[in-house]
């Protein structure tokens, strides 16, 4: 990086240093909170529906419905008024839920949630199977991810009980807390500095901004980007991350263009090793991200990024039910022991004469590998005899098997052939669920909060690694792309696509 000269050093710790010699009497003075907050606070405990004249809080309006006697409507927000984001993972209870909401003395009738526009993206969370429910006098909140003063907003009906009742927040946060705030009143003033002292100092600051803006920013790119081209291959399990990472980069970056190529991971990393052999500048370029070990035989440099986790999926019509598939079994339907689903569990006369159809990935996959290494212990055994995955009518003795080269490919298959199985990465199977079945392997379902926490046995996983041709140089744009992978936006796209980032689970990716 040309920037990066002794002289840009020194200005810019001289323009650090200055802005933290400008606020920090400041802070200091308002003393910032610095650990993880979530506050809660009641806007609205109304009373609804008619009310008789003698009553001292008569309740007006036409609200009168069955079995809500002493209605009433309360207005909750929750908001992060702290000065660290907090991830889904930063809450505390052991259940899938986050917070729990208690209304003492009334009985939840129904909730409604709303949040300020920009930030839509939170409603996604609020699903059952994220753990949003009300039960009596509760409501359970799922794990939000919140920026500092982001904030939602509950809209609860009550019933059965007095309006100014107590509303308590129930939960923890790892380093911070859950507590009850206020909003400001309208004549509330804070602790300032004097008129001249706030004068210098933001002029003091807006010019040490200035300073730090012209040597950071004078190529055009912030401290971080780096420009050229850079091909990322390998693992289709984990492209939806590559994807979104080599978007954001581009996005943030000026003259960085970033090609996503996954077609296996066994393929991409044979690719780079060939193309090292005959240019070791043009090997620079490239990154490959496998799903397993593959590129020790090679000798290319590796780093671990993330646990990946992997699951076996079934047509929609083959119900097994919560104990799914014993690992034998398993082994035994890719050895090609049985054609029918009537064969692997008797007694089930919908999927009887249900042929079984394996839907398989090529040997360069990594996500097969991992399969027949973790789960299988052996090579699927089952030869291919299908191009388009349909069962052949004619050959009664045979199981019918294919191969594809993606993971969604394999998806589609098991979602449109009856009697399909094959295997995915985790979350491309989850938003396939309409469709496709995910197997408990013997009993066990995949389930990332208990892999982190170490309390789940769950075997159909491993690590996902990053492979170059040799040390990256610094200032190189493979060398950025790769260490963004290690910053708090790149660790929460990983998280987010259904990954274990090793930077946070070290004991996982040992």
């Amino acid at each position: 990086m040309e920037w990066l000269s002794n002289e840009n050093v020194v200005a810019v710790g001289t323009s650090v240093l200055g802005v933290l010699a400008a606020l920090g009497t400041s802070f200091y003075d308002r003393r910032v909170p610095r650990r993880k907050r979530i506050g809660y606070r009641v806007q609205m405990d109304s009373p609804i529906g008619d009310g008789a004249s003698f009553d001292p809080n008569p309740r007006l309006g036409d609200f009168d419905v069955p079995n809500m006697a002493d209605a009433s409507l309360v207005l909750l927000r929750i908001e992060n008024d702290g000065s660290q984001s907090i991830a889904d993972d930063d809450y505390t209870s052991p259940e899938v839920h986050g917070l729990t909401a208690e209304f003492t003395g009334r009985t939840v009738q129904a909730v409604s949630v709303t949040q300020p526009s920009g930030i839509d993206h939170l409603r996604n969370h609020f699903t059952d199977v994220n753990g949003f429910e009300y039960d009596r006098n509760k409501v359970r909140i799922p794990r939000v991810p919140l920026n500092s003063g982001d904030h939602f907003k509950l809209l609860v009906l009550l019933s059965g009980g007095p309006v100014e009742g107590e509303v308590k927040l129930i939960g923890g946060l790892r380093d911070g807390r859950v507590h009850r705030n206020r909003a400001p009143k309208p004549d509330e003033k804070e602790r300032t500095f004097s008129v001249p002292a706030r004068v210098v100092s933001g002029a003091l600051t807006l010019a040490l901004l200035v300073l730090a803006g012209i040597i950071l920013f004078r190529d055009g790119n912030p401290m971080g980007c780096e420009r050229g081209e850079l091909t990322v291959t390998g693992s289709t399990a984990f492209e939806p991350v590559l994807q979104t990472l080599a978007e954001q980069y581009e996005s943030q970056c000026d003259g960085a263009d970033i090609t996503v190529r996954a077609r296996g991971s066994e393929e991409g990393v044979a690719e780079l090793a060939a193309l090292g052999a005959r240019s070791k500048d043009a090997a620079r370029s490239v990154i490959t991200f496998s799903d397993g070990r593959m590129g020790e035989r090679w000798n290319l440099k590796e780093k671990k990024i993330a646990l990946s986790v992997f699951t076996l999926v079934v047509h929609e019509d083959v119900e097994l039910g919560p104990a799914g598939l014993s690992l034998q079994q398993v082994r035994d339907i890719y050895a090609g022991r049985y054609q029918r689903w009537g064969e692997v569990v008797p007694g089930v006369a919908e999927i009887a004469d249900l042929p079984v159809v394996l839907v398989s990935r090529g040997a360069e996959s990594g996500t097969r590998q991992i399969f027949q290494e973790r789960v299988l212990r052996e090579w699927e055994k089952a030869p291919s005899t299908s191009l388009d995955c349909g069962p052949d009518d004619h050959a009664e003795d045979t199981v019918t098997r294919c191969e594809l080269s993606g993971t969604r490919a394999v998806l589609d298959a098991v979602a449109a052939q009856p009697g399909a199985i094959g295997y995915s990465e985790l979350t491309l199977a989850q938003e396939r669920s309409a469709d496709v079945r995910r197997v408990p392997l013997g009993g066990d379902l995949p389930d990332l909060r208990r892999i982190e926490a170490g309390g789940s046995r769950y075997p159909y996983k491993d690590i996902e690694y990053a492979y170059t041709y040799g040390t990256q140089e610094p200032g190189s744009l493979a060398a950025g792309f790769l260490a963004s992978f290690d910053e708090p936006a790149g660790q929460q796209v990983i998280r987010d696509k259904g990954h274990l980032p090793c930077l946070r689970n070290a004991s996982l990716c040992a």
